[in-house]
């Protein structure tokens, strides 16, 4: 997806990234340039050390650049907004309160009344599948589960933007496959800004309107690759030929750098 200026709503500009190690130096991320649209769902993919996260968290408002600038709607990233929703792979979820809870807690913290708070969090708790679940405690749910969950914890503080750092890599593959099909029926209910940071190639073509690839060393995007599958995506997308050939692209410029 081609993007102009006025439909950017992600945009980075020269940025560079650079953390100290004793005398030296480490450049994490070096004249990174890229923009992403309204409603894109762009995932970014590499090998360790091509500075993802790093790209991810200067998104998020958790890390300054060293060089260059971020803007989101045209404004520059200051430090962390309720327009991004970040998730992690780990699912920080807090343990003692039940899944309506957890996805109430921030519309709680932002003031929103208590019948507010709970259609809200019914409909994402809904939209990720766990309505039989609301009621329960996140040690009585999958790995699988509590992501959903986190997901709709997000979700429900309407950000228009969701900033998601490898969300499913600790999950084993097959469910890792059913959390990629029903984020992506999630996204296409609610559609939001989506840039999700992944090690898996399969996983950045399944997902994506479009691929950024990162290389290491100092990390910088290597390609921007296109994805021309329709949406929605599904097993017999997977294994099509087209999924393959954009797939083997994808392949080809990590790991043939």
């Amino acid at each position: 997806m081609t993007t102009t200026t006025a439909a950017r709503k992600i945009a980075v500009q020269g940025v560079t990234k650079k953390f100290s190690l004793g005398r030296e130096q480490f450049v994490a991320l070096d004249d990174v340039s890229l923009s992403i649209a309204e409603n894109e769902f762009v995932t970014v993919v590499g090998p360790s050390g091509c500075g993802k996260s790093t790209l991810l968290n200067i998104l998020a408002g958790l890390e300054t650049p060293t060089g260059g600038s971020a803007l989101v709607d045209g404004a520059p990233v200051s430090g962390p907004g309720p327009e991004r929703g970040v998730i992690f792979q780990q699912y920080a979820l807090f343990p003692w309160l039940t899944v309506r809870k957890n996805v109430e807690f921030g519309l709680k913290i932002a003031g929103v009344p208590a019948r507010e708070r709970r259609a809200r969090a019914e409909h994402f708790i809904d939209v990720v599948g766990l309505t039989e679940f609301a009621d329960a405690l996140p040690k009585t749910l999958s790995g699988g589960m509590r992501q959903r969950c986190a997901i709709a914890r997000a979700y429900a503080v309407n950000p228009a933007i969701l900033l998601m750092d490898e969300p499913f890599g600790a999950l084993d593959a097959l469910t890792r496959v059913k959390l990629q099909e029903q984020l992506l029926a999630a996204w296409d209910k609610e559609k939001r800004t989506v840039l999700f940071i992944t090690h898996d190639v399969d996983e950045a073509v399944f997902l994506a309107n479009r691929v950024i690839v990162m290389a290491a060393r100092p990390g910088r995007v290597f390609e921007e690759v296109e994805v021309g599958l329709p949406y929605p995506r599904t097993e017999e997308v997977r294994l099509s030929p087209e999924f393959t050939a954009t797939r083997n692209r994808v392949w080809n410029a990590v790991y043939h750098q």
